[in-house]
């Protein structure tokens, strides 16, 4: 069973999976939404078998929906649910962790072997590799201040600095805490674990998807 709560907002639904950060899609409608949650089950599966973990999903129970926000017509997940402020555990530190280097991976590796120039969409409009992953390290040095991490900001190919700031994220996201924000105006972690493997693996796919 895979505990699934809903986000709907005024033009668009995020379907988004409680236990395993990432999987998360979007649609139109309800079901739109949870059919492209099924469809990209085996997408995901890819990720948690490179993080070593083991992904069945079974049946889908939705456990509770939430009224979005602009975030959520903008396509993203944007709203925690009452399941956030429980404790987060060890062993859903353990999973985010493991989840977010493999998407990591990910990333880096179609920065260097995905064509620089990406198929454009039918009025030309996207952005290509190189400006996606820029995109991805400058939304996760704003994501990181939600929890309680600032970095000054710096290139994306400037590795030094991207491997502290990923390490910073990994020693919060990856440690239990007892599931009250970290900061003020900031995200209970197990949101925030949703939100950061989310938007990795959204652009990893669609680099793979443009390639």
């Amino acid at each position: 069973m895979t505990r699934v709560y809903l986000e709907k907002g005024r033009t668009k639904i995020v379907a988004c999976a409680l236990d395993w950060p990432g999987w998360a899609r979007i649609g139109t409608t309800e079901d739109r939404a949870l059919a492209a949650l099924t469809t990209y089950a085996d997408r995901y599966r890819l990720i948690t078998a490179g993080a070593g973990l083991s992904f069945d999903p079974g049946p889908i129970e939705i456990v509770e929906t939430v009224t979005g926000v602009n975030t959520t017509d903008w396509g993203a997940p944007g709203v925690p649910v009452a399941e956030d402020s429980r404790p987060y555990g060890a062993a859903a530190a353990e999973r985010t962790a493991a989840i977010l280097r493999t998407a990591w991976r990910a990333l880096d590796d179609l920065a260097t072997t995905a064509p620089e120039t990406l198929r454009k969409g039918p009025r030309g409009g996207g952005r290509d590799r190189d400006e996606i992953v820029t995109h991805v390290v400058d939304t996760e040095r704003a994501y990181a201040r939600k929890i309680g991490i600032r970095h000054r900001p710096f290139a994306a190919h400037d590795r030094t600095a991207l491997t502290a700031l990923r390490t910073a994220i990994l020693d919060v996201l990856g440690s239990p805490a007892d599931g009250a924000p970290l900061s003020r105006d900031g995200w209970p972690l197990a949101y925030a674990a949703r939100r950061f493997a989310w938007h990795v693996l959204d652009h990893v796919w669609e680099i793979e998807d443009k390639s």
